[in-house]
């Protein structure tokens, strides 16, 4: 789950279950209405290099509370492959559950994928862009003309100033 959580907790700015009350949380993701198979294709199609570093199973899984609570769900199980050599370069999970979104907005560009009830304590803006920092990543899943290379340009900057940021900072470079 950790592994996954930096990009699976913006489950918690839309609809989809992210596995509430099961053994594996944020680890899945899912609801009654989608086709996770399709799903999984969906991404493989857009952006096949976001997939590197994990393995994707379809899934079906009942959340015992939250979202979807009581319900089938079909949903996705995110693998990190080999954790025993797990390169955190080649694994960006902020990238694999944006490419989810994006998916999801293609296969079913009416689905009423974001939270837009009270997030927290704020009222005001939805809770994806409140986890996100900004509306920039739902407006880039919403746009149908926008690509991965897109979402590349906008996030790649800020991914390098963290990195030169952190640096001084490592142990073991």
């Amino acid at each position: 789950m950790a592994r996954a959580y930096a990009g699976t907790v913006m489950l918690e700015g839309t609809t989809l279950s992210e596995g509430r009350g099961t053994t594996r949380p944020l680890e899945l993701f899912g609801a009654p209405d989608i086709d996770a198979r399709a799903l999984i294709a969906e991404m493989r199609s857009l952006a096949p290099h976001w997939l590197h570093g994990c393995v994707l199973r379809e899934c079906w899984f009942e959340p015992t509370f939250h979202k979807h609570a009581g319900k089938l769900c079909s949903g996705v199980q995110i693998h990190v492959e080999d954790p025993a050599h797990y390169a955190h370069h080649a694994f960006r999970p902020w990238r694999l559950q944006a490419l989810a979104f994006k998916a999801l907005r293609r296969l079913q560009p009416d689905y009423a994928l974001w939270r837009d009830f009270a997030y927290e304590y704020e009222h005001d803006r939805l809770a994806i862009d409140l986890i996100n920092g900004s509306p920039l990543l739902r407006e880039w899943v919403d746009d149908p003309a926008a690509t991965a290379p897109d979402l590349d340009a906008l996030a790649t900057p800020d991914e390098s100033a963290w990195h030169e940021t952190r640096a001084p900072f490592l142990l073991y470079p």
